[in-house]
């Protein structure tokens, strides 16, 4: 199914562009939510006016969303949690958790679909990003260290197991 793509939609395109996806994805998600519309002839008619409204649109976005951004980059984040041996979580950290303490930090609600990493399951320092918008992602700096140690040591003994979880 050929679709017009009326907003920016992660992973697929920007507003405007012609997409061919798959005849569910089109139908059941992109066509009710209002992202898409068919690819007729007199929706490709449109195209102009749908990339220069979308721009428009995304730059009020960015300029609104920049000031968070700058705030998100300088952002460092602790999570103390209960670990085995070998450095291995019992349990994970997990976008949720991620989003839950970002929204804390910086007074602004973050969502935990808009964080971009895999479930953290052993100590170390990681990197995740934050989607604000499709052009702004900043990036937050994650340290896991063990409960009772400080944050400081704990990266020190532990950053050799977190790259060799991470290899996995």
């Amino acid at each position: 199914m050929k679709v017009l793509l009326i907003k920016d939609v992660y992973k697929l395109g920007r507003a405007g562009d012609i997409k061919k996806v798959a005849d569910g994805y089109g139908r059941n998600f992109l066509l009710p939510q209002g992202l898409a519309v068919l690819a007729s002839e007199g929706a490709v008619k449109q195209v102009a006016k749908i990339k220069a409204q979308a721009e428009v649109r995304r730059n009020a976005q960015n300029s609104e969303l920049a000031g968070i951004a700058d705030l998100i980059k300088g952002v460092t984040l602790t999570f103390p949690a209960k670990a085995g041996e070998t450095g291995k979580l019992y349990g994970s950290i997990t976008t949720g958790d991620i989003a839950a303490a970002l929204t804390e930090k910086i007074r602004f609600e973050v969502k935990r679909q808009q964080v971009d990493t895999q479930p953290i399951r052993a100590l170390g320092e990681y990197a995740a990003h934050v989607r604000l918008t499709i052009d702004l992602v900043p990036e937050v700096k994650i340290i896991v260290h063990r409960e009772g140690e400080s944050a400081a040591s704990a990266t020190e003994t532990e950053a050799p197991a977190a790259e060799e979880a991470q290899a996995e």
